[in-house]
């Protein structure tokens, strides 16, 4: 959003703001392993290890990831009507132009390509976060975290859980979306594509090179 203050940019120099936008961006998810936070959308790695190990059921694995998916949307809401849309923060311009403008171009994108920009998306992010848990002080994670985190947002990628605050906010402050245009259009095929994206390019390749126990051989 602070990036929407700079409307003489978007013209003239456009990466200006995409650069504003990706360096702020990171600081959310850094609040959240910096508090050990749940993310569904990070949470989508983590949950592959005990799958794969067969420590969780798929059924057990299902319930978490849904209940993180849930209360990441119930949050979403609240940050985006009480915090943001009922005080007024998205009535003056250009902000308000800006969020719905982006918030628009994102429910009219093809089914496929939403898919596709998650999956590199939650690549990135899955990796920010595995960068982070390699990290011994603050500063480490957060410039671990910071750097894919920052390419994913200045590439235009599409993140699930950051569509909840920024769509819904559009939709509070009277931008032209319905919610079955942000529900079918954007946050299904998000949601697909944030799982793939973490579930298999991280979690699952992860677990595989560096967590799955080779098959012992038994030689009489």
């Amino acid at each position: 959003m602070v990036a929407g203050g700079m409307p003489e940019s978007s013209g003239a120099n456009p990466g200006i703001m995409k650069f504003v936008a990706g360096a702020l961006f990171p600081v959310g998810l850094i609040m959240v392993a910096l508090t050990s936070a749940d993310l569904f959308t990070s949470d989508c790695a983590g949950m592959a290890f005990p799958l794969l190990n067969r420590e969780l059921s798929a059924a057990r694995v299902a319930k978490i990831l849904l209940l993180s998916y849930l209360f990441n949307f119930v949050g979403a809401q609240f940050i985006a009507f009480v915090l943001s849309a009922n005080v007024g923060l998205f009535d003056k311009e250009p902000w308000q132009s800006y969020l719905h403008h982006y918030s628009e171009a994102k429910v009219n994108q093809a089914f496929m390509r939403v898919f596709v920009k998650v999956i590199g998306a939650n690549w990135l992010v899955c990796l920010g976060m595995f960068m982070g848990y390699t990290a011994k002080d603050i500063i480490g994670k957060s410039v671990a975290i910071w750097i894919p985190i920052m390419i994913f947002v200045v590439l235009g990628y599409e993140h699930s859980i950051a569509n909840m605050f920024f769509i819904p906010a559009a939709i509070y402050s009277g931008a032209d979306i319905t919610w079955t245009d942000f529900l079918s259009k954007n946050l299904f095929p998000a949601t697909l594509g944030n799982i793939v994206g973490g579930m298999l390019l991280v979690g699952t390749v992860y677990w595989y090179l560096f967590f799955r126990q080779p098959k012992m051989n038994n030689h009489n």
